[in-house]
């Protein structure tokens, strides 16, 4: 959960700056929490009460990430979304934007299987983004995070990816120089698992998302989330980016974090320079 959400606040100076190489301060002037990290968590309070209360997931999806949007006005919402957050009968439109794949975390993390985590995926994912590409987008991810939480190897979880979702006949270096801002799941989130695939440390993943360019708040989130579960986060990282989450917003990650815990990097990372 944590990670979506470093990933997210570091990326969101780079997303209509990019910066195409791997020697930034990760924290700095501009940096804010978006859209992406308010509907990660939003999701997370759904999650929740699905799993502990039995509320159904779909409607307390959308009920919360209502609620939990529309004093965020200016976080970033892309245009249909924003008319949907703030509409009083939110109806799917058939959308296959990234926000489909960066805010589905606590999916995975609070999953007992994998069929569990893919199921929880697409009931708050179909709520909004109803196409194809929007619900493979965030199965994906749920996927990679939910192996990645559970043991796997990259290797096997480039595998499964390959295998079910997308070919990822490419790699970064071959692709940054030419990539740019897209807010489609089939050209974001095939990438950000890339970066991951390609990382060596949580840190590593960070910055290679965020030197691909592009959105890079939420291609630097859906990285992010799948290296927590494989690494764990760096505390330093954690402690930076919860002074970025305000009275309304840090309850709801403390909350998940006590039901399904916070992968906490074992060795502390290397932060020096956030």
């Amino acid at each position: 959960m944590i990670g979506a959400i470093i990933g997210d606040i570091v990326g969101s100076r780079f997303e209509f700056n990019n910066y195409r190489k791997k020697d930034f301060d990760l924290f700095g002037a501009g940096c804010f929490a978006t859209d992406d990290s308010i509907m990660s968590l939003a999701v997370a309070k759904a999650v929740l009460e699905h799993k502990l209360n039995g509320a159904d997931l779909g409607k307390a999806a959308v009920h919360y990430m209502q609620e939990y949007g529309r004093p965020y006005p200016d976080c970033g919402f892309g245009g249909n979304f924003w008319h949907w957050i703030y509409s009083d009968n939110p109806k799917p439109y058939n959308s296959f934007g990234n926000g489909a794949a960066m805010r589905v975390s606590a999916c995975a993390y609070a999953a007992d299987t994998l069929e569990e985590a893919l199921a929880m995926s697409d009931a708050v994912t179909v709520v909004s983004h109803n196409h194809p590409e929007g619900i493979k987008g965030a199965r994906a991810v749920t996927a990679a995070i939910y192996l990645a939480k559970t043991g796997a190897t990259i290797p096997q979880i480039n595998r499964h990816i390959v295998t079910n979702y997308y070919p990822l006949e490419f790699y970064i270096d071959e692709i940054r120089p030419w990539y740019r801002f897209n807010e489609t799941c089939q050209d974001t989130v095939p990438e950000a698992i890339e970066a991951f695939l390609e990382s060596e440390s949580f840190e590593d993943a960070l910055r290679t998302a965020i030197s691909v360019g592009g959105d890079s708040d939420t291609l630097a989130a859906i990285t992010c989330s799948i290296a927590e579960a494989y690494y764990g986060v760096p505390q330093a990282l954690y402690d930076k980016a919860l002074t970025y989450l305000d009275e309304r917003l840090t309850p709801l990650l403390h909350a998940f974090e006590q039901q399904y815990g916070t992968n906490i990097e074992k060795s502390g990372g290397n932060a020096n320079d956030i």
